[in-house]
């Protein structure tokens, strides 16, 4: 029998793309902390503008995750949203449409029905609690970067969560958490000019729960990419 061919570098990203997925339901047990290192290693190398490297990072573990879990459960349920970067007013089209399409194969998985806004909102909180996972990453930069630094820290986060699926890590990014950064800034003493970008809870999946069992689409090429291949006018 002809043995497999070896897969390529190309292969591996495309299994660590597809079999990554946002974690909803973490167990205890903590990442021992050279892997944890390993994959901060990793995203180190993420491109920048200029090579700034602007984002700066809390990580927590241990009883730092239960401290920073405890204020943020109180916050959510005590405290209204006070996050440094606006988020959207509102979804509309096809962002509304995908949306909608997470959030129902989500409640679906757990058993919430359609019409039960205490279940769902029960299910929400639970972004504060980091759906059980022992360690939370909280992602920071300067204000005085501008926009162009949040675009750096939107690429560090998209290469942590490669680096934690090449480590066996399940993971999953938190724009939740920004909706208090004002509690985080306060929780860890962070100056006025260090913007709140996101977090990202990671640890071991709970890979028997049903939050973790599905997977959302992506959207064709075609609906995405607009192709200019001559004269630089757009396709009819």
């Amino acid at each position: 029998m002809q043995a497999p061919e070896p897969a390529t570098p190309a292969d591996t990203l495309d299994r660590l793309l597809s079999d990554r997925h946002s974690c909803r339901a973490f167990l205890p047990q903590p990442v021992p902390a050279a892997r944890i290192d390993a994959m901060l290693a990793s995203a180190q190398r993420t491109a920048s503008w200029c090579n700034t490297q602007p984002w700066q990072l809390l990580l927590t573990s241990g009883a730092g995750t239960e401290a920073l879990r405890t204020v943020m459960r109180q916050a959510a349920r005590e405290r209204p949203a006070a996050s440094d970067i606006a988020f959207p007013p509102g979804y509309e089209n096809e962002h509304l449409a995908r949306r909608r399409a997470s959030g129902l194969q989500l409640y679906q998985a757990v058993g919430i029905a359609r019409h039960d806004k205490a279940a769902a909102q029960a299910q929400s909180l639970r972004n504060f609690d980091f759906f059980g996972a022992p360690h939370v990453v909280i992602v920071t930069t300067a204000r005085s970067l501008g926009p162009y630094a949040l675009v750096d820290c939107g690429g560090w986060v998209a290469n942590f969560l490669l680096a934690a699926q090449a480590h066996g890590i399940a993971a999953i990014a938190q724009a939740a958490l920004a909706r208090h950064s004002d509690v985080i800034r306060e929780h860890f003493a962070l100056p006025a000019q260090q913007l709140v970008v996101c977090g990202i809870a990671f640890g071991f999946a709970d890979v028997a729960h049903p939050a973790n069992s599905y997977r959302t689409a992506r959207a064709d090429l075609a609906q995405v990419v607009q192709r200019f291949d001559g004269a630089a006018t757009r396709p009819g």
